[in-house]
């Protein structure tokens, strides 16, 4: 698939000082470090900053890649996590509009998610959601992965950059995603089959 220009790699441990450059300091989403889907939030809070920058590192160091890196030359602009359903169990909660449906199930490690984006400031607004997710769908299909399932906003234009950190409905759609339900007033889910 096309990604604009954008180099998208998988996250392995030789790009991992491109994921802290991007993230900064403080990491992104109140220094969360990517583990929002991975832990409930009674584990997840108490590490928020340097824990949960330690902990994400492992699990990058421990692969398989937990998601795809964008590239502009040389500095990096963009991320997304995307992998199997049952590496992010908070994503699968029962009051989420990500809950799996029951042709797709959590277990099946074939059955993914693309679960959440953060794009550099500066770089916003510039297709590199769009390279992201496009990237992202090849290495899901490489992988082995049979879907990818993604529970975005649809109310895009009422939300913040941070707010977007689902992505947005229409980067899905232009993608080829399908909304297969709707189980939150404004986050449709969506898929797409590999």
């Amino acid at each position: 698939m096309a990604n604009t220009g954008f180099r998208i790699v998988p996250l392995t441990p030789e790009h991992w000082p491109a994921l802290e450059d991007l993230f900064g300091p403080q990491g992104p989403c109140y220094g969360c470090w990517c583990n929002h889907f991975r832990m409930p939030p009674k584990l997840r809070k108490p590490l928020l900053g340097e824990g949960a920058r330690q902990l994400f590192e492992e699990r990058v160091r421990a692969g398989p890649p937990p998601g795809v890196l964008a590239f502009a030359g040389d500095v990096s602009v963009g991320w997304l996590q995307i992998g199997p359903r049952a590496h992010i169990p908070e994503w699968n909660n029962p009051r989420r509009a990500s809950t799996p449906l029951p042709d797709a199930s959590a277990e099946d490690e074939r059955n993914w998610a693309a679960s959440c984006f953060f794009v550099r400031k500066g770089f916003r607004g510039k297709g590199v959601t769009a390279a992201l997710l496009s990237g992202g769908l090849d290495f899901a299909r490489a992988s082995g992965a049979h879907l990818v399932d993604a529970a975005p906003m649809d109310n895009e234009g009422k939300r913040s950059a941070d707010g977007l950190y689902v992505g947005p409905e229409s980067v899905f759609r232009r993608t080829g995603f399908v909304e297969v339900a709707r189980q939150k007033p404004g986050r449709p889910l969506m898929r797409f089959m590999l």
